[in-house]
């Protein structure tokens, strides 16, 4: 059996296909972007089949760039834009209709009915989320009543729901599997994350029928076997996770305390909690970080909806820059005298303020405000916002020897820290930017790695897989490969660093819809 293991990364607004062979190196790389559907303000759609055909076609085109022949893939591991909701024929493998992004706020009155009916207790308690649109099932109980008939069918069990990662394997292995793993199961609102199975209370809650609920696996595990029409072979699926799940494997971060902050559409910070799951009071998510050989990894997480996207506002929105790589060097000309903040609430607000409500707004604007100062508002708003996860995270983390990033121990007579301070692992797109890393080791007032491989979700698809076909090391085997490409360390003041915070602070209180 060949060493190559083939990892597919199906996110918000590109389809990926990285190869790699037994040495854990990149080999060949293939992509496809499709477009996002807004039909009315605060909803975001995907056209299903034109994920399916972006995800074939960019599998085809790292085969062929590799220069080999399918039948040399040893596994496939998957990840995936999480909480993206479909709903598809299960005899014929065709949605119903569009995809719902994550991203989506047209459940927005369903979640505020549910939350003034007491529900959100216990759905906190089982799920480790809040009541919020970002999440899948009330996404599903909307698809189920805005396609006619679709309930009854899907009582009778001719409907699938699934994620992202479900539909892939349904039309991959050709209608055989209809499959999911515990990580993506966990942001669907409906699975209860310490027994590990779909919740009948949840599921009655939404009135969702069982039969069109996945089956729940393991993130490495069997997911069944590609139709070899498809790539010219029958490949083993060994390995599914949620995106965010992949890039917290990818980054290595297997032990209780370790972080890592994904910036790709959004931006996700993961805080490995080991087999604790941290009941959040300050309005972070519990969920599960993996679950391998039937044993259960929790996390806390905090999740942004816009980081990349504001990048993307300036290029497509506005029209201030030609290219995202354009942004940083545009925003180290801003005038230093001005205070600008972007509170980048175009789709509501996530952790932890979760207002879906809420709209973007802009602060501090003055005459001589251009494209510059933009740039840096946008940059910086993506800082301020991480800042705000991790002093959630603080506050619930009690757990440890290390101390977060920016915190300092005050508990010592000499005033000097006498914890170890976490260093946060980033990834994602806006990594690359060295200005803006160097902003958040700022804002942050701690140390940022940024890690050789950047590619860390689709690492963590392709480990899971390459782990199952025993082709790579284990975890301990596989965190000794690990290593950064640069630290970035703080280097602003700290009486400067306070009064931005200050300001941003009270630009969040004012975009708040109660502010």
């Amino acid at each position: 059996m060949s060493g190559y293991v083939l990892a597919i990364d199906q996110g918000t607004t590109s389809s990926r296909a990285i190869l790699y062979d037994a040495s854990q190196r990149q080999v060949a790389t293939g992509q496809r972007e499709f477009p996002q559907h807004f039909p009315r303000s605060g909803w975001v759609e995907h056209d299903p089949e034109e994920i399916w055909t972006s995800v074939v076609d960019s599998v085809r085109e790292a085969i062929a760039k590799a220069g080999i022949d399918a039948t040399q893939i040893a596994a496939i591991g998957i990840t995936n834009q999480r909480e993206t909701t479909l709903v598809w024929e299960r005899t014929t493998g065709k949605p119903i209709h569009n995809a719902i992004v994550w991203q989506d706020r047209r459940t927005a009155s369903l979640c505020a009915r549910l939350r003034r009916a007491g529900a959100e207790p216990a759905v906190m308690r089982k799920t480790g989320l809040v009541i919020d649109p970002y999440f899948s099932g009330t996404k599903l109980r909307w698809l189920l009543d805005a396609v006619p008939g679709a309930q009854k069918r899907a009582e009778k069990g001719e409907l699938c729901f699934g994620t992202i990662d479900s539909f892939l394997i349904f039309r991959l292995t050709g209608g055989a599997a209809h499959l999911t793993d515990a990580t993506n199961a966990s942001r669907t609102m409906l699975y209860d994350i310490r027994k590990n199975r779909w919740d009948a209370d949840l599921c009655g809650m939404l009135d969702i029928p069982a039969e069109i609920l996945p089956e729940v696996r393991d993130c490495a595990d069997d997911f069944g076997v590609t139709d070899p029409a498809l790539f010219g072979a029958a490949i083993p699926i060994l390995g599914v996770a949620g995106d965010q799940q992949a890039a917290t494997i990818g980054q290595a971060c297997f032990a209780p305390g370790m972080l890592k902050s994904t910036y790709g559409t959004g931006c996700f910070a993961v805080l490995n909690t080991g087999d604790t799951l941290v009941r959040s009071r300050n309005r972070l998510l519990g969920t599960i970080a993996y679950r391998l050989d039937g044993e259960t990894t929790y996390a806390l997480e905090g999740s942004i909806f816009v980081a990349g996207a504001a990048v993307q506002w300036l290029r497509d929105g506005l029209g201030i820059i030609a290219r995202a790589d354009e942004t940083g060097p545009l925003a180290e000309q801003a005038d230093p005298a001005q205070s600008v903040y972007l509170v980048p609430a175009f789709v509501g607000l996530g952790a932890p303020w979760w207002d879906p409500e809420a709209r973007g707004a802009l602060y501090g604007l003055t005459r001589n405000t251009g494209p510059a100062e933009l740039a840096r508002a946008a940059l910086e708003s993506v800082c301020y916002q991480t800042r705000d996860l991790l002093e959630a995270m603080r506050k619930d983390w009690r757990k440890g020897a290390k101390a977060f990033p920016g915190e300092v121990d005050t508990g010592s007579p000499s005033g000097n820290a006498t914890k170890e301070a976490t260093v946060l692992r980033v990834d994602g797109g806006m990594v690359a930017s060295d200005w803006t890393m160097q902003r958040l080791a700022d804002i942050l007032g701690a140390p940022v790695d940024r890690p050789q491989s950047l590619e860390t979700t689709a690492l963590g698809a392709a480990w899971l897989a390459a782990s199952r076909a025993a082709l790579w090391p284990d975890r301990q085997g596989f965190a000794k490969s690990w290593s950064a490409d640069r630290r970035f360390t703080p280097e602003m003041d700290d009486k400067h660093r306070r009064r931005l915070v200050k300001g941003w602070k009270d630009a969040v209180r004012r975009t708040l819809t109660n502010g």
